[in-house]
């Protein structure tokens, strides 16, 4: 819900469905294989695209699940797949994994490392379909849902031929659309810090209600106590940012990893379709 505002009553049927959260008792262990793992980015040492991380054990899960953090492993407990893992093993391989037919590996991994940025775009077009004004642009964020759903859901062969950035830029635009008309409701001055480097900023208690903050580094900024209702923070990262106390409810197009790669606590508030993260 949009901060002073009373949002539209979501009609349910135009709602799209589709499982958006990964589901890793139903896939392969595709991320801990099909992916690479740099030292940079949250991983104790590098590993290269199909090599099995060494702590994958037979049967697909992790042997160090609940110690990831400690280990070093700080990139897996930010990744999700939004759903696209299980979707390429049960759907598009029929529940056949790479480990009983090695072959697959092929044309499974590259797929879904292609299905994963599609399940990202349905995940903004799912909220862009709810949040967006009943009417045409609600009706042109559920088509192009079901578009972006119709290629994640193709046929091996075809979706290695899908251009991922072709799709951002088209879908791009909508979601700018949704988010105006969104964020139009937000009373106040609505900050335009779209790109901004923001790393390290102390924003403590700091009104960015209906902000745009997409694309900005906010990374270990302090943005304890912060009002963010309505802000749009699509593409914000938010590595070790401080959201202690922060009010995040009906922010736009904010995502699982975001939340999972910043810092927080019990009075954190998030959007309902988030989850608080165990070690905040």
């Amino acid at each position: 819900m949009s901060a002073g505002t009373t949002e539209d009553v979501v009609d349910v049927k135009s709602a799209p469905v589709r499982e958006l959260r990964a589901d890793c008792a139903r896939c392969a262990g595709l991320c801990c294989v099909a992916l690479p793992f740099q030292s940079a980015s949250g991983f104790p040492a590098d590993k290269e695209a199909g090599q099995p991380c060494q702590h994958l054990d037979t049967s697909s899960r992790c042997r160090i699940h609940a110690e990831l953090r400690p280990r070093g492993f700080t990139g897996c407990t930010v990744f999700d797949c939004f759903g696209a893992g299980q979707r390429i093993t049960q759907e598009s391989f029929g529940g056949r994994t790479w480990r009983d037919e090695p072959a697959l590996a092929r044309r499974m991994f590259p797929a879904f490392a292609v299905a994963r940025h599609l399940h990202e775009m349905l995940w903004y077009l799912a909220e862009a379909t709810e949040r967006a004004p009943v009417g045409e642009l609600r009706e042109e964020s559920r088509r192009a849902f079901d578009r972006i759903d119709a290629l994640a859901g193709s046929e091996p062969e075809s979706l290695l031929a899908v251009d991922v950035d072709a799709e951002r830029r088209d879908v791009g635009p909508l979601l700018s659309r949704v988010s105006d008309a969104v964020r139009a409701a937000v009373p106040g001055p609505r900050p335009d810090h779209t790109y901004a480097d923001l790393a390290g900023r102390r924003m403590r208690r700091a009104d960015l209600r209906g902000a745009t903050l997409r694309g900005a580094l906010l990374i270990a900024a302090d943005l304890r106590e912060a009002d963010l209702r309505g802000a749009d923070l699509l593409g914000t990262d938010l590595r070790d940012a401080n959201l202690s106390g922060a009010d995040l409810s009906g922010c736009l197009f904010l995502t699982q990893p975001q939340v999972n790669s910043a810092v927080g606590d019990a009075r954190t508030r998030l959007p309902e379709r988030l989850e608080r993260p165990d070690n905040w």
